[in-house]
C-alpha cells in the first residue's frame, strides 16, 4: 500500500529509508552509459536525489520531483554536499497528475523519465497506478522514454515486489513495452525491512542487492 506523505517525511528526517544508499543505482547508470537518457529528463519519486544529482553532473536536464518535501530538502542538501548546483528538485504528488491534466501541463514534457523504485509502492492499488501510468503518459514526449526500475517477486527481497506481468498489464494503450529484463535493486537495511531481511546475504554495510525489473517503455 502507497503510504503517507508524513510517512514519507519521518523515513527521511529519520534516515531510515532502505533505498537511500548514499549513490545512485547501478542499473540506472548502465541506462546512461547505453545512451537511452537523452533531452529532456524527469526523475520521478526522486528521494534522495542520486539519480538527478547524477545525471545533472553529467549535463543532462534533470528534474528530480518527489511526494515528501522531506526528501526534497534532503536532496537538495546532498546536491549541496556533492557540489552540484545544477540539480533541481521540486515537491510534485505524481499520482495527482494523471488526475488533473492541467498540473501535468505546467510541469511540462520530458524526452526521458526514469521511474526507480515508485511504481512498485502502487502494487495493491490498482486504480492509484493506472492513475499513475496516466501521468507519466502526460508528462513524457511522443516517442520519449520511460526507465522503469521495480523491485521483482522472482526471488526473496525487501519492499513491495511485483511480477513482470503487472508492468506488462499497466502499460497498454498509449505505450510500446520495448524491453522488460532481469535487474538487480541496491537496498540498505533499516529497521523498516529488517524483518523481511532476515535471510538475506547482507554486506558489512548493511547494503543488500535484490531481484528487480528493468523496463524500456516508449510513449507512442
Amino acid at each position: 500500500m502507497a503510504q503517507t506523505t508524513e510517512f514519507w517525511n519521518t523515513v527521511y528526517d529519520n534516515d531510515t529509508a532502505p533505498w537511500v544508499i548514499g549513490e545512485p543505482q547501478p542499473a540506472v547508470l548502465e541506462i546512461e552509459s547505453a545512451g537511452l537518457i537523452s533531452g529532456r529528463v524527469l526523475d520521478i519519486g526522486a528521494g534522495a536525489g542520486e539519480h538527478t544529482i547524477a545525471l545533472a553532473a553529467r549535463g543532462y536536464d534533470v528534474l528530480g520531483v518527489d511526494l515528501s518535501p522531506s526528501a526534497v530538502e534532503y536532496a537538495r542538501r546532498n546536491a549541496a554536499d556533492k557540489a552540484v548546483p545544477t540539480a533541481r528538485f521540486q515537491v510534485v504528488d505524481a499520482v495527482r497528475l494523471g488526475a488533473d491534466p492541467a498540473a501535468a501541463a505546467e510541469l511540462g514534457v520530458f524526452d526521458t523519465i526514469v521511474d526507480s523504485a515508485l511504481f512498485h509502492v502502487f502494487r495493491d492499488e490498482p486504480d492509484t497506478r493506472a492513475t499513475y501510468v496516466r501521468a507519466l503518459h502526460a508528462l513524457c514526449a511522443p516517442g520519449g522514454l520511460v526507465h522503469l526500475l521495480a523491485l521483482s517477486d522472482s526471488e526473496p527481497g525487501i519492499g513491495p515486489r511485483i511480477s513482470d506481468q503487472l508492468i506488462r498489464d499497466s502499460f497498454g494503450d498509449g505505450w510500446k513495452l520495448e524491453q522488460l529484463q532481469p535487474s538487480r535493486y541496491r537496498g540498505r537495511i533499516t529497521g523498516l525491512v529488517a524483518e523481511e531481511a532476515r535471510d538475506l546475504e547482507v554486506s558489512d554495510n548493511s547494503i543488500v542487492e535484490t531481484a528487480a525489473w528493468l523496463a524500456r517503455i516508449r510513449r507512442v
